[in-house]
């Protein structure tokens, strides 16, 4: 039986290291013998993906063809980056998660973000927003602007945005399930403010498979979100030219638990799921893969999240040319965004959150983000103070402006440690994705429960090795402070719930509420048939003020719900 694709390049990869004889005479004798006489007994040191760690790494580590598979910076395979000059032709973007409270909230902290140098916005959103509820729904009662900004409709993004020029700033918007909905909202705002939708630029999240994998909130099952996904693709590409029309998270996989390599694996197979998605809407390849984008976790192991970003924008370029047949540069080019991990953040000695947030954040741009959002050192607390929020920014700036670091193109590119990790990783990922396409592709492996059992088992043995002391957490099981005073946080006011509610009835008092029944109306019927576009049906609805849970239950009402597998 011939080799698959992903089988065979785990071959190629295989084949193209050889034994360094120079390092086994080392390790044999000089090592041996001082290890003998100083009485050092040798540990089993692993990362995250479970790799042995030697203590030396040589040029013997070197793939053969090493050359072939680094490339040049902005050549493919594009493992030194996907611009030619990198941060001295542009830093990466600096976004700062923000979203609390009411919309007027949100707003102060965005223009505070942009005032003290922030280049990019990144909206959270609450919970009830998230699965698609109104803030006056039930369910809402109590997590109103509780971990992200509440929208309930369009009249609440108009306040978000008021006064911020949407044609010279780009927004990611944090949404999945209602994603859809959030991005017509965007889209009509623009228009609202007499900006052109091919001038606005940013990313929705979108990605629903990895609702289902990690994270949870989901409305429909997978088959409706999917199409969902499909006709905000088809939509953007045809209309909205600057639009990131999903950014495919790796985030919230490596916050459930995966190791790196898992978070890249189960990404990857998302992003080519998505592919495989445009092209059965009758897309070519070079049409829609250039938007769309990645998101990414930068965990505390530097080396290893270094190769894991170079490993990505390799494996991204070499699929999407040599399976899909794709001949644009800018389709080979995985360009992400990257946030330092905020499982690793710690209530305990929360000012050590500083320092991890600082590696974390070298890690990604030593790896080539395209940008960065840094977490802030209370957030294990609560959402984050002004103050802590501006100490996180100035992390992103130092490292751009004093650390020297963005001077040089991919500075670790042919250190032996990282090469080899970096060709490891690739490995890891391809015999993943072949796994995953054996089962019938992503959306099976997802419904038979195979990527969460996945992430469950590393997620436990990684509790067990902090627990026996094979992994040390500063401050958590070494190092241990008794009696720790609590710090300030930020407390979101009940009143913000009451004033949501309090707009929204106004709102709906207010509205041509036979406009909006006509326009939910028409939805439903276009939901009833695969073949339409979605996205203008939903776009007019937002633009009556239709509320996001209205829009949410027409769905539910014609797709279902679902629930996910046991996990044995």
């Amino acid at each position: 039986m011939q080799d698959s694709f992903y089988e065979e390049k785990v071959s190629q990869i295989q084949k193209s290291f050889k034994i360094d004889e120079k390092y086994e005479r080392w390790k044999n004798s000089t090592l041996a013998d001082w290890n003998k006489k100083t009485g050092y007994r040798e540990k089993n040191y692993t990362n995250s993906s479970d790799f042995k760690i030697k203590e030396l790494y040589t040029g013997g580590d070197l793939p053969e063809n090493l050359d072939e598979v680094l490339g040049m910076p902005g050549e493919y395979p594009y493992t030194r980056g996907v611009y030619p000059n990198m941060y001295r032709g542009k830093l990466w973007t600096m976004r700062m998660f923000s979203g609390f409270g009411t919309p007027e909230d949100t707003n102060k902290r965005l223009k505070y973000l942009i005032s003290n140098g922030e280049t990019g916005l990144s909206i959270a959103f609450d919970m009830p927003t998230l699965y698609g509820y109104d803030c006056d729904n039930p369910r809402a009662e109590g997590e109103v602007g509780k971990c992200g900004v509440n929208v309930s409709s369009l009249a609440d993004m108009e306040r978000i945005f008021d006064g911020i020029d949407l044609s010279k700033i780009s927004t990611s918007m944090t949404i999945n399930a209602p994603a859809a909905i959030l991005t017509a909202m965007y889209f009509v705002l623009a228009q609202k403010k007499g900006v052109n939708l091919d001038r606005i630029s940013g990313t929705v999240q979108a990605d629903i498979l990895k609702e289902y994998i990690a994270q949870k909130e989901w409305m429909y099952p997978p088959e409706a979100h999917i199409r969902l996904i499909r006709d905000m693709l088809v939509y953007s590409t045809e209309n909205v030219p600057k639009w990131n029309y999903i950014s495919v998270s790796g985030y919230h996989i490596r916050e459930a638990g995966s190791s790196a390599v898992q978070e890249l694996a189960f990404t990857l197979a998302d992003g080519f799921y998505y592919i495989d998605t445009g092209i059965d809407a009758g897309l070519d390849v070079d049409k829609f893969a250039p938007r769309m984008s990645f998101f990414f976790n930068s965990s505390i192991n530097l080396f290893e999240e270094i190769a894991k970003f170079r490993a990505a924008r390799r494996i991204w370029a070499t699929v999407l040319k040599e399976k899909y047949g794709a001949k644009n540069p800018r389709s080979m080019q995985l360009k992400f965004h990257t946030q330092t991990s905020g499982y690793t953040l710690t209530w305990q000695q929360p000012l050590n959150n500083i320092v991890r947030t600082t590696i974390e954040a070298m890690a990604a741009v030593l790896g080539g983000t395209q940008s960065l959002h840094t977490n802030s050192y209370d957030e294990a607390w609560a959402l984050p103070t002004d103050e802590a929020v501006k100490v996180a920014l100035r992390t992103q700036q130092i490292i751009a402006e004093e650390s020297g670091i963005a001077d040089v193109i991919d500075p670790l590119g042919g250190s032996y440690y990282v090469e080899r990790l970096t060709s490891e990783m690739e490995e890891a990922v391809y015999k993943y994705l072949d796994e995953i396409e054996k089962m019938g592709g992503i959306l099976n492996a997802v419904k038979k429960g195979y990527i969460q059992k996945e992430i469950a088992e590393t997620s436990y043995r990684k509790q067990l090795r902090i627990e026996n002391m094979d992994d040390i957490v500063v401050g958590v099981n070494k190092y241990v402070e008794e009696d720790e005073k609590p710090i300030n946080i930020l407390k979101i006011d009940e009143i913000a719930e009451k004033n949501q509610v309090k707009r929204l009835k106004e709102l709906k008092r207010n509205r041509n509420n036979e406009m909006v029944s006509r326009s939910l109306d028409k939805l439903r019927d276009a939901m009833q048939d695969e073949n339409v576009n979605l996205m203008p049906y939903i776009m007019d609805c937002v633009r009556n003020y239709a509320t996001i849970e209205e829009i949410s239950n027409v769905g539910r009402e014609i797709f279902g719900e679902w629930k996910e597998p046991k996990i044995y």
